[in-house]
């Protein structure tokens, strides 16, 4: 076999040098490449990692505040219960008093009238008994002991007493 002609060498050799020089180009960008997918890994692994740990944070804050919430739902009912059965003894209490206040109310309607009654009275008492010198007078001497209210029939009254003005009261 022959050698080939020297220019085809040349065109050979500086094939295999832009060959190699493109080899060389693209491992330069390939390992640039996996330097850049390297990294991106790790920040996503870094942050993937960041995530989790502030998910896990999120679930214990989570877990804390049901646990708070859920005490003081039980405190709550444990106060309503408390108020519910402080409501039933007033209630009761109120129930007990109603008779009471209904009979103070009776009174207090009472009361003006009682007061003039009264009053009456302790003017009946100062002006003191009849003179018995007139012996015309139709209340002196017996007559004057008959002076009293009678809820029965006429006909009974010589069972009534003598009327004294006074107060009992």
């Amino acid at each position: 076999m022959s050698a080939p002609p020297p220019l085809q060498i040349r065109e050979a050799n500086a094939h295999l040098v832009a060959v190699h020089r493109r080899v060389a180009e693209l491992e330069a960008r390939l390992d640039a490449a996996e330097r850049t997918v390297r990294s991106q890994a790790e920040r996503l692994t870094h942050h993937d990692q960041e995530l989790r740990t502030a998910l896990d944070e999120l679930g214990c804050a989570k877990d804390r505040e049901i646990a708070a919430l859920q005490e003081q739902l039980l405190t709550s009912e444990a106060t309503v219960h408390s108020l519910q059965a402080a409501v039933h003894q007033r209630d009761k209490l109120i129930k007990q008093l109603q008779p009471r206040a209904e009979l103070l109310q009776d009174m207090c309607r009472w009361r003006p009238p009682l007061a003039g009654l009264l009053a009456a009275l302790a003017g009946a008492e100062h002006l003191g008994p009849l003179p018995a010198s007139d012996p015309g007078h139709p209340l002196s001497g017996e007559a004057s002991l008959l002076l009293a209210n009678s809820t029965e029939e006429e006909g009974d009254r010589d069972h009534l007493q003598p009327a004294v003005f006074g107060t009992t009261v």
